[in-house]
Parts: structure tokens; sequence; C-alpha cells
């Protein structure tokens, strides 16, 4: 809890303090611009005040006021409350960080009649305390050090610069440092945590946290349109929340920005559906999923083979069946997962009869390959991706399994995924039921959440079979003429990437 204590105020300052960052913003500076969702932000703010929230994570679209108001008034508001707080702004740089040091220090210069001098003595942009208390602000980069300066309030806007930095997986290990070995080590027993961001992945900083501590973190989502959260997983956590504005789905927020429905939609268009769904939804993988949809697969619920004594598996009334592996880089505990994958055709439609996935060393690889290839002996045909350990495991196991066939990736992973999805979407894509595939859940939420889920493993291997056993014949005339296909799959064009 965050004492209020009465500083050297006017007297009539002193009767009435403010009850929020944002009626004190409204009141110091005139163009102050108060929306619902700076009403939101302002009562969650003032529960980490009173010790209500202890750890708080806000995400809201770009531009729409949430760093003015949580990075620099509600600490102005907060040593108004109580100057001998010392309070830690960190950023995904120094400059950003320095900003937001420089806009509290001018408030309270422009303000004396808070009654808060700064100390000569420590009056840089980026560190300053106040004269007479033992307050005051320290801003640093996520590199920077909080060595020495202990911490009553931690701040951390925006650790990622850009998608960029987002994306790579280095800074996001570095930003996890930060909060394992610095924050955690920096923070005064029961000291608040503020994390203000836009959202990029999964597993930033927020979706990281609040998946390991999920207990520890209340989180604030304002989307730019409100959606509907019964649509998202159950496991979820926000499934079945109202939205915090109280709007309807599909409703657009109000925008400090003035932004209109038709503001809204051009930069919906702009910005690209990545951008969109993570920045401005402030879910990085959409409700409806990205380029494989949730809603898109069809379900068989009952095995579609039959089993031999000696325990393999075979299908009738199939047109083709194969094999698809993605291999992982290395072989260590922490590396990716390899993924084998059984797939049938009949027709144009395919289905996903079985898979294998795990975090392997290369004799566990090559042990869980043969297994597979013993139990589906129709599926002669069996694709490796030849990269990483899949060029080691095609040059030890091709003597003695017949059908390897190394396959060379090419374009991106995300264009590979797209041009196979106008198949799912048809309807021709069939995955088995969690009754009789438990795994399967995990493979349509990795699918979701591509390509920015932390894992993409499954839809490497996926993507693979569907083109081997799917588009590449129907491209060349080899399964069925265009006009005997779904009417849906017709309105696409497809490339083979």
């Amino acid at each position: 809890m965050i004492q209020m204590i009465a500083a050297d105020l006017a007297p009539e300052l002193r009767e009435r303090p403010w009850n929020t960052p944002g009626e004190m913003a409204q009141a110091l500076d005139r163009g102050t611009i108060q929306t619902p969702a700076l009403d939101v932000i302002d009562e969650h703010l003032a529960k980490v005040a009173t010790g209500e929230i202890e750890r708080f994570m806000c995400s809201m679209p770009p531009q729409e006021g949430k760093s003015l108001r949580i990075s620099v008034w509600f600490v102005v508001w907060l040593l108004h409350r109580n100057p001998n707080l010392r309070v830690a702004i960190v950023c995904n740089g120094f400059e950003l960080a320095q900003t937001f040091g420089e806009q509290i220090r001018d408030i309270l210069r422009d303000h004396p009649e808070l009654g808060l001098t700064l100390s000569k003595s420590t009056a840089k942009k980026h560190e300053f305390k106040l004269l007479g208390y033992k307050g005051g602000v320290v801003c640093v980069g996520i590199e920077g050090s909080l060595t020495g300066k202990p911490v009553d309030v931690l701040i951390i806007d925006d650790p990622y610069k850009d998608e960029k930095q987002a994306d790579s997986k280095a800074w996001r290990q570095t930003v996890q440092r930060f909060w394992q070995s610095v924050a955690l080590t920096r923070l005064a027993p029961g000291a608040p945590v503020v994390i203000v961001q836009t959202r990029w992945r999964k597993d930033d900083l927020s979706g990281w946290l609040r998946a390991e501590y999920p207990e520890e973190w209340t989180a604030l989502n304002i989307a730019a349109q409100a959606i509907d959260s019964t649509k998202l997983p159950e496991d979820d956590p926000d499934y079945g929340k109202p939205d915090p504005l109280g709007r309807e789905p599909g409703e657009f927020m109000e925008s400090a920005r003035r932004r209109t429905l038709r503001d809204w939609a051009k930069k919906m268009r702009e910005v690209g559906s990545r951008v969109w769904i993570a920045l401005y939804q402030g879910r990085p993988s959409p409700v409806e999923g990205g380029i494989l949809k949730r809603d898109w697969w069809q379900r068989y619920d009952q095995p579609l083979w039959f089993e031999r004594e000696d325990g393999a598996r075979l299908v009738t009334g199939f047109d083709e069946v194969l094999m698809s592996w993605d291999m992982a880089f290395k072989d260590t505990e922490d590396s990716d997962y390899v993924v084998g994958q059984v797939w049938g055709r009949r027709g144009v439609d395919a289905y996903l009869l079985e898979q294998v996935r795990g975090r392997w060393d290369f004799v566990e690889t090559c042990n869980q390959f043969e297994q597979l290839a013993a139990r589906w002996p129709q599926a002669l045909l069996k694709l490796v991706e030849d990269k990483a350990n899949g060029t080691a495991v095609i040059a030890s196991l091709r003597k003695r399994i017949a059908g390897i066939v190394p396959e060379e990736p090419h374009g991106s992973k995300e264009a590979r995924a797209s041009a196979v999805s106008p198949l799912v979407e048809a309807g021709n894509v069939y995955l088995p039921a969690p009754a009789i595939a438990p795994w399967v859940g995990g493979l349509i939420e990795e699918c979701a959440g591509f390509p920015t889920a932390t894992n993409d493993d499954q839809v490497d291997a996926l993507s693979q079979g569907l083109n081997r056993l799917v588009l590449q014949p129907f491209l060349a005339g080899e399964i069925v003429d265009e006009d005997d296909l779904d009417d849906d799959l017709a309105d696409f064009q497809i490339s083979a990437y």
C-alpha cells in the first residue's frame, strides 16, 4: 500500500487532493482529453495506490493516452500523495525513459502550488529527487542499471520498441532477464508494479508474466473494437468476461485522438491483420485465429483406421497416405519441438490421422521416426524438412526405411501456411476429435496463434504435408477438376508459394 502523507501543499490543495491521476491531469493541463478508457485506467491506478492491486498490466491501442496517463501523471499524482516514494520508470531504451522523466520534471516545475521542489543536486532529466524528501524518479532503459536504487514503485512502459524487437528471441530473453534479475531485486516489499505496453506477441512480457503468474497480476486490455469474449477458448483468462468499457461486440472505443468509425476502419486496413490484432486489439492471437482460423477445421469422431495385431494401422478408401516431419535445430531440453504427422487423402479432402511431438534429442527422434513409420506402413512417402536435424535424420535412416524424401522449404513460413489455408477454410481438412486425439486442441491453438505464437512446429509439419498431399496435385490437375471442388475453395487464388 502506498501511504498518503501531507506534503507542503497550498492549503486549498491539501484540502482536496485529486482522487485519480486523471482528475489531476484535467485540473493542471487544460489540453487533457478524458475518455472512458482513461476513466477505467484511472480506476485501476487508484487501486494500485491503495494497495488493492499490487501488480497491474495495461494494454490499449497506440496513441490513446495510456503512457502519458500512467508513466507521467500517475507518477506526479503519487509523489503529490507521498513525496517519499522512489519511482523507477523502465522503457525499451534510455531515450524514451528520459522523455517521461523530463515531462514529470516539467510538471513539477510548472506547478509550484503542488509543494514539490526538485533538489538541485539531482535535477537531471532521467533522475531527480525531491527537496526535503526521500522520494524522486529514476528513468532507465531495459539494459540500464538500477544498482543501488531502492524502488517503491516500478513502471515498465513499452519494453519493445517495434515489431522487429518483439520478434527477436534474444530481446525477449533480455526483457525477461531484466524482470528476474534486476526488477525483482530492487523492489521494496509490497512495492506495486505497473506494466503498460502495446502487445506484439503472446510471449511478450505481459503475456509471459500472465501465463506464468496468473494469480499475481491484474490485467486490463482495452481493445480498439470490442470482442465477443464467449468466442475465446474456454481456458483463456478473458473468456466470458464483459468488455471493460461496457461495449457490445464490434463497438469501437471512444478515441482520445477523436478517431471516427471511418478512421478506425481505415487504420485497420492500413496496418494489416497482425498489427491490428496485436497492437490495437491487444490479443496477439486473434479471437478466431489468424491465417488458420479455429472454426475452419472439420472433425471426425471415430478412428478411420483399423489396427492389426502387430500394432500397424491401416486405412481403406484413401487415395494416398504420407508422413510429414518438422525437425528441431538442436539436441537440448529447451530446443524446439520435433513433430511427425500422418496424413491421408480422399479426393481433395485431407485427414490428419496421427501426430507425435516432443523435445527429443537425435537418437530419440530417430526412434520416434521408426516407430511412426512401422505403425503406418501405407505411408510410403515420408517428407522430412531438409533443415536443422532433418538432414542428419535423413542420412541416418534412409538406408533402413524406404520412402524418405528431403523437402526443401520454399518461401517464408507464413507464405507456406497461407498457401494451404484455402483448403482449411473450404472445409477440406479434417482433424480427429479430442476423444481420440487429446493433442488436437494444442494443434488448433498453435495454428490460430500463428505466426505470433511461441511455437510453430506443428504448423510447419501441417503446411508441408498438405502442400504435397493436396495442393501440388490439385494445381497440377491430378486430383479433381476445379468445378468438382468445394465452391468456397474456387473463390481463392491458390499459390504454391
